[in-house]
Parts: C-alpha cells; structure tokens; sequence
C-alpha cells in the first residue's frame, strides 16, 4: 500500500481528527499511522508541500541560477551561479538582498532580504526532481552540505534563512503552514527513522 493510501485511510477511519494549519498537517495528524517506517514516510510527503513549494525552490535550482515569484521565473536580473553561491563580482547576493525585506519603492511588491541570502549549492538543487529524490538527497551527507540528520533538522528549524519562507514579504504566497509546525514534522520524520515516500 502506498504512502498516500495509508495516509487516506487513516483520515478517513476517523481514529483521530487530522490536524492542520494554513494548509499543513501537523504531528499528531500521522500518530495513528503504522509501521513507523509508513508514518515517517507520510511525514515526509507532508513535508513536500513546503520543500517543493516556491519559497524553497526558487533557491534550490539545480544548474541555473536562482528563480523568483511564486512562478517561479528565472532571476532577473540574470545572475548565474557562482562557486560559492553568493553571486558574480559586483553582483552578489547582497548586493539588492539586505537583512530583511525592502518594499518596491513606488509600486507594490518587495525585495526579499535575509541576513546570508545565498542561492543553495548545485549539489543541493532540487527543481526538477522528485520528492523521493529530494527526501534520498537531504539524507545524503555528499549532498546536503556534509550534514547529519541532527543537523538537517536544525537548519530546517532554526535557519532563519529556511525560516523566512512564512514571511516572505508583499507579493509573495508564503510556505504552508507554520515554521514551527514545519520543525516539528522535521523532527518527528527523523525519529521516526527518516523514511523516504516510494
């Protein structure tokens, strides 16, 4: 049985009342799920709605450099990736990206801003892949950044940068859900044993 049927059953036998908020499930809406390994992989395919959702991939490109808008257009101005992910000479990130959003001056909208707004490395890129492949690539430590699960947990909790996605400023859809509740589908997905949907 898939991920997405056991998830359905358990919704619809009514043994507890699925959880959400803006559009996200929480924990408690997978504690009836079982195995352990099906409820961490239904956990995960929870997690998708934010990891594929346009505030996180928009940074996670896989060759190109980086998209904008919830269509997820490519960069303009052009800026292609560089090998440290900050952006060309007179050209960095920084350079139109400050410590946090600016508003358009004369027209709606705003300049995203964090304070180490940087494009996610190549080894990192998601668009383009599947949630399977991105659930394998963030357990990877060749190519999550050399992080262990402790870690890919706290970025995803504690990374203000991560964090920005649910205050992304005017003319922005922010990520579903809640940071908070997004941390803590993280956590529950790894000790849960970080099961990949199939």
């Amino acid at each position: 049985m898939t991920v997405a049927a056991l998830l359905a059953q358990f919704t619809a036998g009514g043994t507890a009342a699925a959880q959400e908020v803006n559009g996200l499930k929480t924990v408690e809406a997978f504690e009836g799920i079982a195995p352990e390994e099906a409820r961490s992989a239904a956990i995960f395919g929870e997690m998708a709605k934010v990891i594929t959702h346009p505030r996180c991939m928009n940074c996670h490109p896989v060759n190109s450099g980086p998209l904008q808008g919830d269509e997820r257009k490519p960069h303009s101005p052009p800026v292609p990736r560089t090998e440290d992910n900050f952006g060309v000479v007179a050209m960095r990130c920084t350079t139109c990206h400050g410590e946090e959003n600016r508003p358009f001056l004369g027209e709606s909208g705003s300049v995203p801003g964090n304070g180490h707004w940087q494009l996610a490395p190549a080894s990192m890129g998601w668009v383009g892949t599947t949630v399977p492949e991105i659930c394998a690539q963030l357990k990877d430590p060749e190519r999550n950044g050399g992080r262990t699960m402790t870690e890919v947990a706290h970025h995803m909790g504690h990374d203000s940068l991560v964090g920005w996605a649910w205050t992304p400023g005017e003319g922005r859809t922010p990520a579903p859900g809640t940071w908070e509740a997004f941390a803590e589908l993280a956590e529950n997905w790894i000790e849960t044993g970080a099961a990949c949907p199939g």
